[in-house]
């Protein structure tokens, strides 16, 4: 990790910048990608598989049997782990639900939202370096409790043409059968697009690599909802003197370890606790089998040291990590000032690889920034709201004459005589 100290704050944005190509550089990438699938359907799908998963397979679908067998190879001790986490986010989303609020705005006028589940939504499971099967409890649990009418699976087959069983398990558990063997910006272009085998939907969920987010931000101009921008892992951490170094650096390879592209920022007003940290994360480093990838997220890593408080809040802020984690001993007083975080995390004894499994909370967040304007996924993420209003002619009769003022003024004469026409019958 690279050490800054006592950076001014008009340097923190090219301190703070992010380990990430260029969204042009990306996207004459994966242009081409998407056009093939767009026009060549499942025999493109096959092909970009066999080129960049290196297998060649001959059906997308995964087929029953796969199902039925993937139950098998889940340890008993996994599939315990799955039913607690299950029942964790399932209470926190299940309690996300609000009740229809017929609002009288005026005598006669009543006016209401109602939220109906997407049709149809796709879920992006990634797959390659490490199966993130807990993603699909994140997706799929919400989507099940909005009811959605059609979800579909998209993940990446192993050199073998199979998928992880535990990725199929969790599926099952989720009610989701559905699943097809494709990863990458192919897969999303299947579900925007749709081909012979594989549904379009209207909106895709899930997180992937920077190849995934710009297909997914590619597609979004076309019209295909997406849950957010959201790419490589990253989490912040704000420690004092009351923090365990050997907790923080934990918590720092659990993020570095999820890709090279990955960033993990430390930020302190002690240097001791700086130095403390970095030799714990040294050493804990040393014993990781993803050594190499939390290695290299090391290296686009930061420690900053800074004077106060209020500048390490007022840092996180302009960073707006996915996760943020505030180690110290006011942890909850200084978490009410960040404005920009997609999950905090407070004190030395909440883990952000709890939110990341099984204490209830979505880990679908936004990264890169993203976090200053969007929110992490949730049930309203898998809703739309429909407005609804009823007017009784008395109710008319208060409004209309609001409405003719307004639309003669804005000189939509037609929108005027919506309402005229009905308050001229009313008294004839």
């Amino acid at each position: 990790m690279q050490i800054i100290k006592y950076p001014a704050s008009d340097t923190w944005q090219t301190v703070l910048q992010r380990p990430i190509k260029s969204f042009d550089e990306i996207e004459k990438d994966i242009i081409p990608v998407l056009n093939a699938v767009k026009h060549g359907g499942d025999n493109a799908l096959l092909a970009l598989t066999e080129k960049f998963d290196h297998v060649k397979i001959s059906s997308l679908l995964v087929t029953e049997a796969e199902m039925r067998n993937a139950a098998a190879e889940v340890s008993d001790e996994l599939k315990k782990a799955l039913a607690i986490a299950y029942d964790n986010i399932y209470k926190f989303h299940f309690a996300q639900i609000t009740p229809i609020s017929k609002i009288e705005t005026m005598p006669g006028i009543v006016c209401w939202r109602k939220s109906v589940g997407i049709q149809k939504v796709g879920f992006y499971i990634p797959g390659g370096t490490a199966p993130l099967f807990s993603t699909i409890l994140m997706l799929g649990i919400p989507a099940k409790i909005a009811a959605c009418d059609e979800i579909i699976l998209c993940t990446p087959p192993d050199q073998a043409g199979n998928i992880n069983p535990a990725i199929l398990y969790t599926a099952q558990l989720c009610g989701i059968d559905k699943i097809y063997k494709v990863g990458g910006s192919q897969a999303i272009a299947a579900m925007a697009y749709g081909t012979e085998t594989i549904p379009q939907v209207y909106k895709i969920f899930g997180p992937g690599n920077q190849y995934v987010m710009a297909a997914k931000q590619l597609v979004n101009k076309e019209g295909i909802a997406i849950d957010m921008p959201a790419g490589p892992s990253e989490v912040a951490i704000i420690a004092d003197m009351t923090s365990n170094p050997a907790f923080v650096a934990a918590d720092l390879l659990s993020q570095a370890e999820h890709g090279v592209d990955s960033q993990v920022i430390l930020v302190s007003t002690c240097n001791e606790v700086i130095g403390a940290v970095i030799a714990e994360t040294e050493k804990q480093l040393q014993s990781l089998p993803r050594l190499a990838f939390a290695a290299k997220a090391l290296e686009n890593s930061k420690a900053i040291l800074l004077n106060t408080e209020a500048e390490a809040i007022a840092l996180i802020n302009a960073y707006a990590p996915e996760h943020l984690i505030v180690a110290t001993q006011n942890s909850e007083q200084l978490a009410e000032k960040i404005v920009n975080a997609g999950s905090i995390f407070l004190g030395n004894y909440t883990p952000e690889a709890a939110g990341d499994y099984a204490s209830g909370t979505n880990h679908t967040l936004p990264t890169n920034g993203h976090a200053r304007a969007y929110s992490g996924v949730s049930l309203d993420s898998f809703y739309k709201k429909i407005t609804f209003q009823a007017i009784t002619p008395q109710g008319l009769k208060n409004i209309g004459p609001t409405v003719e003022v307004m639309a003669a003024s804005e000189k939509l004469e037609a929108h005027k005589n919506a309402v005229s026409i009905r308050l001229k019958a009313m008294v004839e």
